[in-house]
């Protein structure tokens, strides 16, 4: 039977895609030796957009993570998330080559990325400074839908990602877009092309129909897939390694993972979710509106919140409706980061001002003249293009190009000499004040793990309506549980 081998995402995507990253470092910490004996292929450990939510947000110094946590796993291989990419900021190359320098320094020698626009020339120059910081990528493919993207394109493109000579390449569908009918066209397209290069599958649950795209790539010989731990599984996240596994086996193939091993996994998280209000990720019904507009689901939250301060709550479908227009316009452009948020920030503009384009971002004129990849402004509406570029306001981004101080330039502006190559990372990042309140914070909240007698003991009592106080004593340890009259 075939092995089919798992790449664990429970950390990094499963908590970006449900908790918004508001997952605390200790939280983590406590289920990090426990997640090392599940038997996963590689783990996704942490990712770019971390840094900037554990310094502004939690106050916690990502780099306690990165340290802490990799010291925990012996067995799985660990992955950085983002290569050289920094989403929409355009932080200097210079502190994202130190970053990744300093993510290899803690033995994490791995990672994934892509390029918005699936452009593998611009992947090769990113994958040849990685190789010289001793790190090795893993090239995404990714899917969307749009009538660009057709099996002939994904044909090539999967041609141009094996000529790099990555890792392996990962097949992507970040907006939960495939359907089985499509499955089972691009898979046999994507690994013949792909030759001796190994391929992974990573898919989101947004339509609902991932787990089902999986089982049909398994038929094709895919053999090796992306998934996450409940409750950090299925909503906008991976598939369940539980239902992941029972179907490959089913199928005549044998999952290389310890499903028993997981389930003190899924039971510490499930009570970090329940005690810390965070969702509980779930199955999704179908919805095919999902596939007219391609808006990621963590979009359309942002929006709604953007909408509801203009006191236009009631315009979020026809932005949406407006966004599948927009990406049209722009020469259907695929819906990740920057180039989704781009899309649907000028389709809620459009829909506010009450008129297409009177008004536009700056990131939709650095998108017309190709800031964000030729291909936006090669690919354009023409008269689009000209009604964006037509302002005065472009004439002031026509010359731009991104500074690309030295990394001495860069340690003058933020802090001198005395500053960590860690700290000095963050403080470009995150800003000078952020990380000194984070400094000043303290070392992260240490977590008891869930699965500990204790902390069981203590989660059922408190679940009792029945008792005002209650009193464990054991040895020298002595704890009291008071029921406070409301």
């Amino acid at each position: 039977m075939s092995e089919i081998h798992f790449i664990d995402t429970t950390l990094r995507d499963g908590q970006l895609s449900l908790w918004a990253l508001n997952m605390r470092t200790g939280a983590m910490l406590a289920a990090a030796e426990q997640m090392d004996r599940c038997g996963f292929q590689s783990m996704e450990f942490f990712g770019f957009s971390g840094f900037m939510k554990l310094v502004r947000e939690q106050k916690e110094n990502p780099w306690d993570w990165i340290r802490l946590g990799a010291q925990r796993f012996r067995r799985t291989r660990l992955r950085y998330h983002g290569g050289l990419g920094s989403g929409f900021e355009k932080i200097p190359r210079c502190v994202l080559k130190l970053m990744a320098e300093r993510v290899v320094s803690h033995g994490i020698t791995l990672t994934r990325t892509s390029n918005p626009w699936n452009d593998y020339g611009a992947l090769k120059t990113e994958m040849e400074d990685l190789r010289k910081l001793g790190m090795e990528m893993v090239a995404n493919i990714i899917y969307s839908v749009s009538p660009r993207h057709t099996d002939e394109y994904y044909a090539e493109k999967a041609r141009q990602a094996a000529a790099l000579r990555p890792y392996r390449v990962c097949f992507k569908d970040v907006g939960g877009l495939l359907t089985p009918e499509r499955t089972r066209a691009l898979v046999p397209v994507v690994l013949k092309n792909a030759g001796d290069i190994p391929v992974e599958f990573h898919a989101h649950c947004n339509s609902g129909l991932a787990p089902v795209c999986y089982s049909e790539a398994l038929k094709l010989g895919m053999r090796i897939l992306h998934t996450a731990v409940p409750p950090l599984a299925n909503g906008s996240s991976q598939p369940s390694i539980f239902n992941v596994a029972r179907n490959a086996r089913a199928l005549g193939c044998t999952p290389i993972v310890d499903e028993e091993a997981i389930k003190p996994v899924e039971e510490h998280f499930s009570f970090i979710a329940k005690r810390e209000g965070h969702p509980i990720g779930a199955p999704r019904e179908y919805d095919y509106s999902v596939y007219l507009h391609q808006v990621p689901g963590g979009m359309i939250s942002n929006l709604r919140h953007q909408l509801r301060l203009v006191g236009m709550a009631d315009k979020l479908q026809a932005t949406l409706e407006e966004a599948g227009r927009v990406r049209a316009e722009f020469g259907y452009p695929i819906m990740v980061t920057p180039l989704a948020q781009f899309v649907g920030s000028q389709a809620a503009i459009n829909v506010i001002v009450g008129e297409r384009y009177k008004e536009v971002t700056d990131q939709s004129i650095q998108y017309a003249l190709g800031h964000w990849g030729k291909e936006g402004s090669q690919l354009m509406d023409s008269n689009v293009k000209d009604k964006i570029l037509s302002r005065p306001r472009a004439k002031d981004w026509e010359q731009w190009t991104p500074p690309d101080p030295s990394l001495q330039e860069v340690r003058r502006k933020f802090g001198g000499p005395g500053v960590s190559d860690e700290e000095l990372v963050l403080r470009v990042i995150a800003g000078v004040d952020s990380v000194k309140a984070m400094l000043a914070a303290g070392s992260p909240k240490e977590y008891l793990n869930a699965k500990q007698p204790l902390v069981t003991l203590i989660g059922e009592l408190s679940k009792r309506n029945n008792y005002h106080k209650i009193y464990i004593q054991k040895g020298d340890l002595s704890l009291r549980l008071e029921r406070r009259e409301n």
